[in-house]
């Protein structure tokens, strides 16, 4: 029992690792929107590439611009917060019941 339970402890904490790194592109994406980016420069583009279908997803189902601000980062945000608060918590307590 004590490999599931490390096991789903080292998924829960890879799982927290990718959401919070995810949470600072998400950040950073919409600091370099502020400023006029390059649109050559490769990080913008990696940043865009990761950003983007998130922002359209969200988008798609919630109206996102309120009085000229996007709001979709904000959104991103929080639901990956609230990701990372319920399951990843949720998988802690499982590993340390098991």
């Amino acid at each position: 029992m004590i490999i599931l339970s490390t096991f789903i402890e080292a998924v829960a904490q890879v799982l927290h690792m990718i959401i919070f790194l995810y949470i600072w592109i998400v950040i950073i994406a919409a600091l370099i929107t502020w400023v006029q980016p390059n649109p050559y420069n490769p990080i913008v583009q990696v940043l865009m590439r990761l950003t983007q279908p998130v922002y359209a997803f969200v988008r798609r189902y919630i109206p996102t611009v309120i009085g000229g601000i996007d709001l979709s980062p904000i959104i991103i945000i929080l639901a990956l917060q609230f990701i990372d608060n319920f399951f990843v918590k949720l998988l802690f307590g499982l590993a340390r019941n098991i």
